[in-house]
């Protein structure tokens, strides 16, 4: 990553903090937004010509005792604290390659969760395989072909990825499809990332203004309301899990057992497997504060 990336991040999260949130107390004749320079540097215990250099990208990539001391001070959440860490290139956890051979085991687990629809996703956010449940639910997604095969790229460029989402849902959910995908950015190969990016930044004039926000933070578990055009909508549980060594994320549905989502589910599985050969594609509606990737 530049020393202009780490610039640009540096200055959106000071603007983004008040000092009264971090107790300093209202500054007089303030003419910056958020904290000013000196603030952090203050609370950093750096000097502030060094800092200054940072955010100017006149200087070579900082310490981890640097970069520690910022995160505590500019108070970075963990995904902002390790996307900082790793702009920097400092430190970084070795960065698996993105690989779309899904492990047997992990096939059969996807395979053996029945109605639970469960898929396999690269980091980025392409889908490898899907088991029945899950393409009764999503949709095919072995369908798309090239950059289309990636569910960001779909949602901002692809006006029927979003047909059965609220409107009033479009904003919140495109800040976090750009958070998620720079937080994951980092820890992909820079030439596969950067390009994909690249192409959504030309596309989408709204992709590329969330970009420059600097928002970083990954999609969580938890319960996701999702529509579908022919049993409604379910309340679900979501899991997304991460499998170590080939950048992959598995994210499966459930249902508690006698509710009436885990009925819809059945419902879903027993119409697919009448049309075994039917390959569909629909809008799934995402509510929640953490959408996932699906």
């Amino acid at each position: 990553m530049s020393s202009d990336e780490l610039a640009r991040f540096l200055r959106s999260r000071r603007a983004a903090i008040q000092p009264d949130e971090i107790g300093l107390g209202a500054r007089s004749r303030r003419r910056t937004q958020g904290l000013r320079r000196e603030d952090v540097a203050e609370l950093a215990t750096m000097s502030a010509d060094y800092y200054r250099r940072l955010e100017q990208a006149r200087i070579g990539p900082p310490s981890p005792q640097i970069l520690d001391a910022l995160a505590r001070a500019l108070c970075l959440t963990a995904d902002e604290r390790d996307y900082l860490y790793r702009v920097a290139d400092r430190e970084p956890p070795p960065r698996p390659a993105l690989s779309r051979h899904v492990a047997p085991a992990l096939q059969q687990l996807v395979a053996g969760l029945g109605d639970s629809p469960a898929q396999v996703m690269t980091l980025l956010g392409e889908t490898i395989i899907q088991n029945p449940a899950a393409v009764a639910l999503l949709g095919d997604h072995s369908i798309y072909t090239g950059d289309a095969r990636n569910s960001t790229y779909r949602w901002f460029t692809d006006p029927a990825s979003r047909s059965i989402h609220p409107p009033e849902e479009h904003e919140e959910e495109s800040c976090a499809r750009v958070a998620e995908l720079r937080a994951r950015s980092v820890h992909v190969g820079d030439s596969e990332a950067d390009r994909l990016i690249g192409t959504i930044r030309a596309r989408s004039p709204e992709f590329e203004r969330m970009w420059q926000e600097q928002r970083v933070a990954l999609c969580r578990s938890g319960t996701k309301t999702l529509v579908h055009p022919e049993v409604g909508m379910l309340d679900l549980e979501c899991q997304i899990l991460r499998t170590e060594g080939l950048g992959q994320l598995l994210v499966a549905f459930t249902a508690a057992a006698g509710s009436r989502a885990a009925g819809q589910l059945r419902e879903l599985s027993i119409a697919h497997a009448r049309q075994p050969a039917r390959r569909h594609r629909h809008t799934v509606a995402r509510t929640g504060r953490r959408p996932t990737s699906a």
